[in-house]
């Protein structure tokens, strides 16, 4: 997997401080995307363990509040691998802040109670590691600026751990004493 930026005290893509990693590749190809640059596998630099080292200590600081995972598409398969491999090394050494994903596929494709290339095992794995999931392609004509941590009416915020137990969507509610999976 490659990456295409990664932002450091970033305040859009969640609530509170968090890093935020662009990761490379994406087939959703959203007409008015902000990050089309990001839609090619190969654009940006490998993703490696050395990056994988450097997210999760830019996250250790107090203030940070945790990562978010944004692309490109972080749930391709073919970028699944690489992603679980950072989500499972950030929740062993900081269990206790957020994980937030934001993905063209929705919930239910994610799942597998919609039919999808992306519902693999790994993908379920991934999930059951996040706290939330903003999900659902951009949709230019839904495009509104006035939506906390979306870009277009159509995209959910959900609550992956309710959503999970549930078997269905669970809307995220802005909760500060949320402690994953609880």
């Amino acid at each position: 997997m490659n990456y295409a930026n990664i932002k450091y005290c970033d305040i859009a893509n969640g609530p509170g401080v968090r890093t935020s990693l662009f990761v490379s590749g994406c087939t959703h190809r959203c007409e008015g995307c902000f990050n089309s640059e990001a839609w090619a596998f190969d654009a940006g630099q490998p993703f490696t363990d050395e990056v994988i080292g450097q997210i999760i200590a830019s996250c250790e600081p107090g203030w940070i509040t945790g990562l978010s995972l944004l692309g490109g598409e972080p749930l391709e398969p073919e970028n699944q691998e690489a992603v679980l491999a950072l989500v499972k090394a950030f929740r062993e050494r900081l269990p206790q802040k957020s994980i937030w994903c934001y993905s063209g596929y929705t919930f239910e494709e994610l799942t597998g109670q919609q039919p999808s290339r992306a519902a693999t095992p790994t993908a379920l794995r991934l999930l059951e590691q996040m706290d939330v999931l903003v999900d659902g392609e951009f949709i230019e004509a839904q495009r509104d600026i006035t939506l906390r941590f979306r870009g277009s009416l159509n995209q959910r915020i959900l609550d992956l751990p309710a959503s999970l137990r549930e078997g269905r969507a669970v809307d995220w509610h802005d909760d500060p004493a949320y402690v994953h999976g609880k």
